[in-house]
């Protein structure tokens, strides 16, 4: 049999899309831009289950019309030359990433990225991607911690394009890895690294990305998988109780989210002795307005108003190389099976 007919060649090898998604970003800070955002966001209803008839005039006839100037005015705080922080830091991620991608498996596999709300969206990025010849597509949301909010709202977005598409591609979805080894190894050395150069505080205080209570208690794994995170990063760093906590900031609306809150967790803490702290926001793989200007500006003044003396913010992964290396390792994984046997 003539080899050239059973070999197959780089050319005819179906090309792997690696997506990396997060959640969006308004694209300036200025009010009209941030209530595009918004409007998008929280129509969501992963995000906010109420009933449409109630939620959607709540939302277009109170909400959009009072938080986009407050928004837009804590974005000016954090914005850059090259736009919010998250698109900035989730770019880089990207590159990164395909700089890897590319040295390993050449042309074969492209990198790209999309944020769940805003631009650049899922549906232009994925047929951006299709076009370029990509036949498998692995996505990749930068939520460690799996909720429905975030995780299975990105897989909606991805769905819903594709069902515009008369063909479509091999899909594989990584839903979360909380647990992972390398990220884990990856949060405790940029702990330590931190430390070795600001000290060691009484408390570290672990704090994630709230969801209204009632989400966890119908079956979202999220708040689970957080405290888990938590446990595996002070096990290897060898921290006791009394020496960490966890905690949940960012939450919205007047029912119960997941406690404790973080805000009213730093402002009791110098009361009851501690006095000095620093900040970890595990489940943001990239620094934002969230991390930035909430946990590094205004709850370090809750902290530090009610009697606190040291506030230490300790930075998100971002494209810090272990981020990528663990990363990487996560796509490569998925992607044996993929890169080393073609289609059909």
């Amino acid at each position: 049999m003539d080899k050239s007919s059973t070999t197959v060649t780089d050319s005819q090898r179906p090309r792997t899309g690696i997506l990396l998604t997060n959640l969006g970003t308004p694209d300036a800070p200025d009010k009209a831009a941030v209530k595009r955002y918004l409007k998008e966001f929280l129509s969501d209803y992963r995000v906010v289950d109420l009933p449409r008839w109630l939620w959607i005039p709540l939302l277009n006839g109170v909400i959009l019309n009072i938080r986009p100037a407050r928004s837009a005015a804590a974005y000016s705080t954090v914005w850059t030359e090259e736009g919010s922080p998250l698109m900035v830091h989730t770019r880089a991620q990207a590159q990164a990433v395909a700089k890897i991608m590319e040295e390993r498996h050449g042309s074969e596999v492209v990198v790209d990225f999309a944020m769940r709300y805003g631009n650049p969206s899922i549906a232009s990025v994925v047929d951006r991607m299709l076009e370029q010849g990509v036949e498998q597509l692995l996505v990749l949301p930068l939520f460690p911690q799996y909720s429905g909010a975030t995780v299975a709202s990105t897989s909606d977005a991805l769905n819903h394009y594709l069902e515009t598409r008369r063909s479509m591609p091999a899909i594989r979805f990584i839903s979360g890895y909380s647990d992972n080894a390398d990220y884990i190894a990856a949060l405790a050395l940029s702990i330590r690294s931190y430390q070795a150069e600001h000290g060691v505080p009484q408390e570290l205080i672990f704090s994630y990305h709230g969801i209204p209570q009632r989400y966890c208690d119908e079956g979202d794994p999220y708040e689970q998988q957080c405290h888990r995170t938590t446990q595996l990063v002070v096990e290897l760093l060898g921290l006791k109780e009394g020496q960490y906590r966890t905690v949940f900031q960012s939450r919205f609306g007047r029912e119960p989210w997941l406690k404790p809150y973080a805000d009213e967790t730093l402002a009791e803490l110098p009361g009851n002795g501690v006095e000095s702290i620093q900040v970890i926001c595990p489940g943001f793989s990239a620094d934002c307005l969230e991390t930035i200007e909430e946990m590094g500006e205004e709850n370090r003044d809750v902290f530090l108003d009610a009697g606190g003396d040291k506030y230490g913010f300790i930075p998100c992964l971002n494209s810090s190389p272990e981020h990528i290396a663990a990363l990487t390792q996560l796509i490569d994984e998925q992607l044996a099976g993929w890169v080393e046997e073609p289609l059909g």
